[in-house]
């Protein structure tokens, strides 16, 4: 039997244990939990212990196990800490890009097809075949019973209603889009409908017309270069549009070759892959250009500010007359590259056509209106000239 101390004593435990304060109206009850503990000490004490000092005792090996357990979804981390996995092979030599891509695509040809389990059978349906949930009764009862009452005026005005009026009203009410073109156009130009093709005939769509591809560019990238260093007064033209496979040394070796050119007029550069680097290039050789005129970089990787460079250069060439370098790497411009731009146009006197996407209303208008009035005193000035 428990004595008397020892129940006076498990009562005062748990009353130290569970407080409870009783007002006027109502009863609270306060719980007293215990703090948490990590090795046997509170979290509390863990607060004021330096990390940096804990590290710093650590081998190697141990921050190696550490770096293990840390969580690869921590986005403090940068990303080549967060893989656990580590190559232990030393480098063979520097990273070649159009090697490694030529090994990688000679890897997959080479290596043979798995073989499949169960040779493909036309026809031959493997498995569980899908079939459609079968309909109730109700639901059929449900959707015949569906009738529209219009009133007896509507109904006498529809049945006696020609072909060509019910399309005219279905065109007044928006329900054109559920005819075909045929039906539509008929019905603005008050035709006659041909047998299947009104009303009551079937909406069905037209037959595709079908484009050929356009060739791949084949020109010869070395020849061309050559005759642009050369200065062939027959190349006027130089369309470089889609060939992906131009390195930044020919690149380079082109713009090199640009300022002393006499005859080239037209440089496209379209989907090609320029850069920052390249494009700075460019920009330098446009400025000592004598007779470019047109030049079209769309589809590349310049940046914003390079885009402002080329613009800029245009001022001191002062003979190109179209400019193109839509598509780039950024959609949007940013409202202080599109104002710098803006600025540019604003003082070449010979910019006749400027293609890029402005966002800002602002830009466009001025850019617009700066371009027409350059329009129009060439046109004034060749009107000058015949008189």
């Amino acid at each position: 039997m428990e004595t008397e101390t020892e129940t006076t004593t498990a009562k005062e435990s748990w009353i130290k244990k569970r407080t409870t304060t009783v007002t006027s109206s109502t009863t609270k009850t306060t719980t007293i939990s215990t703090p948490a503990k990590l090795y046997g000490k509170d979290l509390s004490e863990y607060d004021e212990v330096d990390v940096d000092a804990l590290l710093a005792q650590l081998s190697p090996e141990e921050i190696n196990i550490l770096a293990k357990e840390v969580d690869p979804d921590d986005s403090f981390l940068p990303p080549n800490e967060r893989c656990s996995y580590e190559c232990e092979k030393e480098p063979t030599g520097p990273l070649d890009r159009k090697k490694l891509i030529e090994h990688i695509n000679k890897q997959a040809l080479e290596t043979p097809d798995l073989p499949e389990n169960e040779p493909y059978v036309k026809g031959t349906v493997r498995g569980k075949k899908w079939l459609p949930p079968a309909r109730s009764e109700k639901d059929k009862e449900v959707e015949e019973g569906i009738a529209i009452d219009m009133g007896e005026e509507y109904e006498q005005a529809l049945t006696s209603a020609t072909q060509e009026e019910i399309i005219d009203l279905a065109a007044i009410l928006g329900f054109h889009s559920m005819m075909n073109q045929d039906q539509y156009h008929a019905s603005l130009l008050n035709k006659g409908q041909p047998i299947g093709l009104g009303w009551d005939g079937i909406t069905k769509s037209q037959q595709q017309k079908v484009y050929p591809m356009d060739p791949p560019n084949n020109t010869d990238i070395e020849d061309s270069i050559k005759r642009v260093k050369d200065d062939d007064p027959k190349l006027i033209e130089l369309n470089f549009n889609n060939i992906k496979n131009i390195s930044d040394e020919k690149l380079i070796q082109l713009f090199d070759a640009l300022p002393d050119n006499e005859h080239l007029e037209v440089l496209s550069l379209t989907n090609v892959g320029l850069t920052d680097k390249t494009a700075l290039l460019l920009a330098q050789a446009i400025e000592k250009s004598k007779t470019l005129r047109v030049l079209n970089v769309e589809t590349n990787f310049i940046s914003p500010p390079t885009i402002v460079a080329l613009v800029r250069s245009l001022l001191k060439a002062r003979t190109v007359e179209e400019f193109r370098a839509s598509n780039q790497r950024s959609s949007v411009l940013g409202n202080k590259i599109e104002m710098e731009i803006t600025e540019l146009v604003e003082k070449n006197s010979s910019l006749l056509r400027l293609g890029l996407h402005l966002e800002f209303n602002d830009a466009r208008h001025r850019v617009a209106a700066h371009l027409q009035r350059n329009i129009d005193r060439i046109r004034l000035s060749r009107l000058n000239q015949r008189k």
